[in-house]
Parts: structure tokens; C-alpha cells; sequence
């Protein structure tokens, strides 16, 4: 799910910036093109909700790398980009909403999270039937 959400982020940061922008979803230790991308998930959660069906918390960190002189004013302006882009991504065919959308810019750098929460169901494989259970129900005296 996590690599599936990553797609279609990487999808929505496409159509907005286009090619010019680089996009990365592994470490790159040297060789970054600015202007860039860097995707990561943070302590994704499975919580079970009920029976087979669970609650799925996937908080994104988007890293910007600027190119200009300018650092904290493009920083600025993607920032309020990635709102409207990262809102709604495409995920299975499906749209998911992001939530908890915030930004802060260290050192130069714009560190953007964004949270896809979804349910998910466990299909198991069906078992045979054990047997028949034959029960009598009489009422209270």
C-alpha cells in the first residue's frame, strides 16, 4: 500500500511541477539535481478497526530542494502548490484524500507532511466446514 500511495503522489507532484523536477523516492547520497523531490513515509500504523477491516495512518514527509538564491520564497510558493496538488491523489484507480497537510522550511529546505489514511480489509482464504452442530434451545424456567 505504502509504494501504491507513493505512486500516485509522485503522479499528482508530476502533473503539477512537470519534468523539470526531479523526483526521488530512495536516499541519494550525492548527484541531488535541484530543483527536487524526495518522498518518504513516516511511521506508517495498522490498527485493527473491526472483524477483517483495518485503519491505515501513512504520514508523508515531501522534502523540496530548491534552486534558486531565493530558498525561503520558492520554498514558499511550493508549499501552497503541494495543498492543492497533494489533496487528492490517485491510488488503485481510487482518489484519496490527504489530511493533516502542514510545512515547515529548515535550513533552506521545505519539509512538507501530508497523511493518506484509509481502511483496508484482510481477505483470507475460506476454510472448509467443519461439520454440523446439532443444538436444542429451550427457554428459560
Amino acid at each position: 500500500m505504502i509504494n501504491k500511495i507513493i505512486d500516485g503522489i509522485c503522479m499528482a507532484l508530476n502533473l503539477e511541477f512537470g519534468d523539470e523536477y526531479e523526483i526521488y523516492t530512495e536516499s541519494i547520497e550525492q548527484g541531488l539535481e535541484e530543483p527536487c523531490f524526495f518522498i518518504n513515509c513516516l511511521n506508517p500504523t495498522n490498527d485493527l478497526f473491526i472483524g477483517n477491516k483495518y485503519w491505515r495512518t501513512h504520514q508523508f514527509c515531501i522534502q523540496y530542494f530548491p534552486a534558486t538564491n531565493e530558498p525561503y520564497n520558492e520554498c514558499n510558493e511550493v508549499q501552497e502548490r503541494l495543498y492543492d496538488c497533494l489533496e487528492l491523489i490517485e491510488v488503485d484507480e481510487e482518489l484519496v484524500r490527504g489530511s493533516k497537510t502542514n510545512g515547515e522550511i529548515i535550513d533552506g529546505v521545505l519539509n512538507f507532511f501530508v497523511n493518506y489514511d484509509v481502511f483496508v480489509r484482510k481477505v483470507g482464504i475460506p476454510g472448509e466446514f467443519i461439520g454440523e452442530i446439532d443444538y436444542t434451545i429451550r427457554p428459560k424456567e
